[in-house]
């Protein structure tokens, strides 16, 4: 998963950016507005968006992406915790509402619950015909036979099987591949993926020539 994480606070976005590696994510921290906006939602598969930003209110910023049928999930993160606030950033577009201060156990909670949502997946373990995925723990079992996938296929099934019959970018692919968010080159992608099709079955790996890759259901 690569996340965006929008907080001008320092410490608190160090904390963020460092329990976000813990989880095994990829993530580009921000400080403002302007910097959220230019860096944009395309390539992040969630949003850590802070309410008030040097320069503006976040929420103005998730209503623009909103408008313009951005579908990405975003938790707001604020230390506003009034009713009127928490409905207003919900009817924003927010995905769900965070008050500080929070425990980052929490947050990241959240975070996983929100994107299983859009992956359309109700539980942790996600279950595509004869495979289950188990993105927090990563494990993944085929016919209830344990996978041994290394940390880099594991990450690229992972982003794959997100939401299937999607195609995925080699780009995209690359830079989600490493906690760190440090782009992988192409040929080790396709050494990887090579390795992928033969241990969960070639014919659910697709390639769109030109394009990219797409999970596909048998």
């Amino acid at each position: 998963m690569h996340v965006l994480i929008v907080e001008d606070d320092l410490d608190l976005g160090a904390a963020l950016l460092a329990a976000l590696r813990l989880e095994g994510l990829s993530a580009v921290w921000v400080r403002s507005l302007a910097d959220a906006s230019a860096q944009g939602h395309d390539g992040f598969d969630a949003v850590l968006l802070d309410w008030s930003l040097p320069d503006g209110e976040g929420v103005q910023l998730l209503r623009q992406w909103r408008a313009e049928q951005a579908d990405v999930p975003v938790i707001v993160i604020t230390a506003r915790s009034a009713l009127s606030d928490r409905l207003a950033g919900l009817e924003g577009g927010a995905d769900d509402y965070v008050v500080k201060p929070f425990a980052m156990a929490e947050l990241t909670a959240r975070l996983w619950a929100v994107t299983r949502r859009y992956a359309r997946q109700a539980s942790t373990c996600w279950t595509l015909g004869a495979l289950r995925i188990a993105p927090r723990t990563h494990e993944a079992w085929k016919d209830g036979v344990p996978l041994e996938l290394s940390a880099r296929e594991f990450r690229l099934l992972v982003e794959l099987a997100r939401e299937p019959g999607s195609i995925v970018s080699k780009s995209v692919l690359g830079q989600r591949l490493e906690p760190l968010g440090e782009p992988v080159d192409p040929a080790t992608i396709e050494v990887h993926l090579s390795n992928l099709r033969r241990k969960v079955g070639a014919e659910h790996i697709r390639t769109v020539r030109g394009v990219g890759y797409q999970w596909v259901s048998a």
